[in-house]
């Protein structure tokens, strides 16, 4: 045998190689799953926090203004009526001294029951109170799936929600949305 023809079997031999080699490849290629069965889809919910202000409208009871903080008026009165009071007891000296002794005690007891009279003078309103509350909702926020391809299971996480099947690119689950694929 030549040096030529040994070179061609050589060279043909190594390409006889490589194009089986690439035959078994691009068969392996082709045979391989092009979609990934769904076995159980889960919702996945997160908690979602949203503060807002709620007010009510509360009736408050308030001590109305005084209009005589001294209260001369229930003195005066007070004082007038024991002095009178005080004039109908007794005679001369004892009279004076009952009457004076009375315009006191009446002048002081005038003062005290205007104040409890003032104490219990309220006055009615209506005040808007406010607060903030938070308020829980649920918010569906993707879907835990599991699914079989080769017969392995796996899980992944997708924001849509699948079909029965989930589509294989290179081996590899897609998890993007049907409509998103470029």
């Amino acid at each position: 045998m030549d040096k030529s023809m040994m070179k061609g079997l050589v060279v043909g031999g190594l390409a006889t190689v490589v194009i089986g080699a690439s035959g078994v490849t691009g068969y392996q290629t082709l045979m391989k799953p092009k979609e990934a069965e769904v076995v159980a889809v889960k919702e996945v919910m997160e908690t979602v926090v949203t503060p807002r202000e709620r007010c009510e409208d509360v009736a408050v009871q308030r001590q109305a203004p005084v209009k005589d903080q001294h209260r001369i008026a229930g003195t005066v009165i007070g004082g007038v009526a024991g002095g009178l009071l005080g004039s109908t007891i007794g005679g001369g000296n004892g009279k004076t001294l009952a009457t004076v002794a009375g315009a006191a005690a009446g002048g002081y007891a005038g003062n005290q029951v205007q104040k409890n009279m003032q104490q219990k003078d309220t006055v009615a309103s209506v005040e808007r109170r406010c607060k903030t509350v938070n308020e829980k909702s649920q918010k569906l926020s993707g879907y835990q799936v599991t699914y079989r391809l080769d017969g392995k299971d796996g899980t992944v996480r997708t924001s849509f929600k699948p079909g029965a099947t989930l589509p294989v690119k290179d081996g590899q689950v897609v998890t993007t949305p049907p409509d998103a694929k470029s």
